[in-house]
Formats: C-alpha cells, structure tokens, sequence
C-alpha cells in the first residue's frame, strides 16, 4: 500500500524514454520509433502513451513578448494496459508530421513530447528535440528567392489567430533585399501555407520610403502589400529558376 502511494506522486513510478528512427524530418514526412517503458515498484493501469508535437509561439501584448508553447498534434499510440512491477515493453509507432509544423530555422524549436496517462498517479513523460528541415517545394521557393537577391534574416512564428488556421500562430520568413530590389524594399515577409499537393505563400511586400508621400505611407503601414501566390506540385517541379522568374514578376508589381 505504501508504494503504491510513493507512485502516486511519483516516486517509484514507471519510466518511458522515446527513441526517434532519426532526428531530421519534413513537414508530411513520417516520423518512426518506439516509447520504451519500464514499470515502477507497483502495477500501474496505463490508460493511454501519447505523443504530442510541440513548438513554441511569440504573442505581443503591451509591448511585451510573451513565449507559448502550442501542440500541433496529438497521437495515441497504445490502448489501456497494465505495467506490472519492473516490466519493460517496446511500443512502436508511426505518424505524419503535420504541414503546419514549422521549420527550425531561427528560433522556431520542434519537440517531440511523451506522455503516459496512467490512473491516479503523476504521469511520466519524455521529451525529444526534433530539426524540421523544408519540404521539397519550400526549399525551391527558398532556393528561388536566393536567386533573386533575397536574404533570410530571421524566421520566427507569430501569433496570428485569423491566418493560422487551427493553429494561433503563422511561421513568419523576413527577408531583406541585396541585389535586385535593393532601394525598392525595406523587407519581404513570407509564410508557407503546406496543402499537400499545392504550396500557399502569403507575401508581405514592404516597400521603401520615396520622398514625403512614401514617408507618409510608410508611417501609416499603407507602404505593405500582402499577396497570396498558389504553387502546384508541377510548378514547383519546374526548379528554383522558374520560381525566382515568377515570384520577380509578381514583386515587381508592387514596387
């Protein structure tokens, strides 16, 4: 009876350790491993493993930065079973990464949680970090805004209700110009909106002040631009060159 109230509150309670298939994935690429447990010092009734997808979000309010953490996804990867004293098992699994995860690129971390839901005592969990890499199109529209002189200065997700769907947040890319639009733009924001088949950019052109109507405009955001441009798989296969050539014209346009 005693230890069965040292698991309670976590002393002597089962122990889990995730182990990934590898540590580098892509939005929509599947994600291998195993949870392996080892039972306490009593049986304990686990309802549930579960893995969640973590990241973590900046919300502005007053002027100050606040840091969130948000779960992309959730998965169950056990029915309910009983951990007897000391057992260990292997539970394998498999799931999707979800396109809406964001890339590790700045400061944008992607965890892996773990978690054991096991009845009246305090759950267990893991912890493993993940790096999200872009998905085949994202990095032909990276590769295809490099050719035409832009450069990655920071990447960081936002809060942003209305744009991120059923996530709070949106990836935000803030490019600078260096060659082709230098003079024309303060800066050129992007985010990626994964359909599975198509790849959405919402574009944020900010354009430089010219004299005192730019001055003006710019001091009342009228000086940005937002576009939504829609790439195919077909298109995105054509390469980077056939991206740049496009996404120049549609800058241009705004300029």
């Amino acid at each position: 009876m005693f230890n069965r109230f040292l698991a309670s509150i976590g002393i002597g309670n089962a122990k889990i350790d995730t182990v990934l298939e590898k540590s580098r994935y892509a939005p929509g690429e599947e994600v291998r491993g195993v949870v392996r447990m080892q039972g306490g010092s009593v049986d304990q009734r686990i309802e549930t493993v579960q893995l969640s997808v973590m990241t973590e979000y900046i919300r502005e309010t007053d002027d100050h930065k606040h840091r969130h953490h948000a779960e992309i996804a959730r998965f169950h990867v056990t029915k309910p079973f009983t951990l007897q004293p000391n057992e260990r098992q292997e539970v394998p699994f498999s799931f999707l990464l979800p396109y809406e995860t964001p890339l590790t690129i700045g400061r944008a971390p992607v965890w892996i949680k773990t978690e054991l839901d096991v009845r009246g005592a305090v759950d267990p969990g893991d912890t493993d970090r993940i790096e999200v890499q872009p998905s085949q199109g994202q990095h032909v529209v990276l590769e295809a805004l490099s050719r035409i002189g832009f450069r990655l200065r920071e990447a960081e997700c936002q809060y942003a209700a209305r744009l991120g769907g059923r996530m709070p947040f949106v990836q935000e890319f803030e490019f600078v110009p260096t060659t082709q639009f230098r003079g024309q733009l303060d800066e050129l924001e992007v985010t990626f909106f994964n359909r599975g088949q198509e790849l959405e950019l919402l574009l944020q052109i900010d354009r430089k002040a010219r004299g005192l109507g730019g001055w003006l405009s710019e001091a009342m955001d009228m000086d940005e631009t937002f576009v939504r441009v829609t790439f195919t798989e077909s298109q995105l296969a054509q390469g980077p060159d056939a991206i740049a050539h496009q996404l120049a014209d549609i800058i241009h346009r705004y300029v």
